[in-house]
């Protein structure tokens, strides 16, 4: 493996207790804001020390608590790229870039690494400028510029959209994933976004509280959650706790129904995605009242409460095509979840 990590530290109540390893691939730090995800790249970069642990890129010791080991960050080849860039706001964008040459250990020739790492972002025209005198998608060229150019061995982002806006995303994500595909190495991404992680990561691990609670690769965490967090994180909307009625059905108590269902040992919890929902009868068919209707740009979100439910109980949120639900409208309709959409969970 490429990196491996076992990163202990405390911070006031809260403890980061992350231990993961990635090769040449992409993985994906997914987690609410405060999980930890953030401090495990500063921690990796040598910005910030952990308690306790060991990290290990590509057979170097970069830390080791045990034996005493703590490279300088400008020795660890590793290049973090922050949330909001970190640009040096009286250094123009080449002065900026060839302080990464420098970190690179690069001191004959700097300026020309650095305007040919600004080339290779098409920014080269812009080298004398300040970077309050850029856009938000022209500091983020100049960040990568920075980070590159110091010939690192593990790219770390650290949330790379969230400083821009949401016009400008796409066109830099699509950049971002040609800046990943030509490193060919070891890519660490932080974010709470799970469709940039779908778009960009291999593998993905979810993170709790300071510690990874799944990691596996990115479509097989999506198809199966396996916990509560995993699948809220990945989008799912409709969850509901459950109790057994039988072998073979469980009620669901949050939606107020029973479901046909094999349940696999130790799952409390059943999430089930909007997009999974089918017209029609099937199994685990029911007759719902539509509750509420909510128009997005491009799709209608229905909500729905099965008639046998309870008045208390959450609606079901059902979300289709706009043409899909202008034809069928009505106050009632029957609907079904099959088995296979059923995402068990546990905790």
């Amino acid at each position: 493996m490429a990196l491996q990590a076992e990163i202990h530290k405390r911070l006031g109540r809260f403890t980061l207790d992350m231990a993961f390893e990635a090769g040449d691939e992409t993985l994906a730090l997914l987690g609410a804001s405060g999980c930890g995800k953030s401090m495990t790249l500063r921690c990796i970069a040598g910005v910030e020390k952990p308690d306790s642990g060991r990290i290990i890129l590509d057979g170097t010791v970069l830390y080791d608590s045990a034996r005493g080991i703590d490279m300088k960050p400008q020795q660890r080849r590793t290049g973090l790229m922050f949330q909001h860039y970190a640009l040096f706001p009286n250094m123009t964008v080449l002065q900026n870039v060839m302080c990464g040459a420098r970190r690179g250990g690069r001191r004959p020739g700097r300026k020309d690494a650095a305007m040919l790492a600004l080339e290779s972002m098409g920014i080269g025209d812009l080298a004398s400028r300040l970077p309050r005198q850029l856009s938000g998608g022209q500091q983020q060229r100049t960040a990568l510029a920075r980070m590159l150019v110091s010939d690192p061995e593990v790219l770390l982002l650290d949330e790379p959209f969230s400083a821009l806006d949401s016009h400008l995303r796409f066109r830099m994500e699509e950049e971002m994933r040609k800046v990943i595909r030509e490193f060919g190495k070891t890519v660490l991404l932080v974010s709470h976004d799970r469709d940039e992680v779908y778009r960009l990561a291999d593998k993905v691990a979810i993170v709790k509280d300071g510690r990874v609670d799944r990691l596996d690769k990115r479509d097989a965490v999506f198809a199966d959650p396996g916990s509560r967090t995993a699948c809220t994180l990945t989008g799912c909307k409709n969850i509901s706790s459950i109790r057994p009625l039988d072998g073979e059905r469980v009620f669901a108590v949050d939606w107020g129904i029973p479901l046909k269902l094999s349940p696999e040992q130790g799952i409390d919890a059943l999430g089930l995605r909007m997009h999974a929902i089918c017209p029609g009868e099937g199994e685990n068919t029911f007759r719902c009242r539509v509750c509420d209707v909510i128009e997005n740009p491009f799709s209608f979100t229905v909500m729905l409460r099965p008639l046998e439910a309870p008045e208390h109980s959450l609606p079901i949120g059902w979300e289709m095509e706009k043409e899909l639900w202008r034809r069928m409208r009505a106050e009632e309709v029957t609907v079904h979840f099959p088995k296979n959409a059923l995402l068990q969970l546990k905790g």
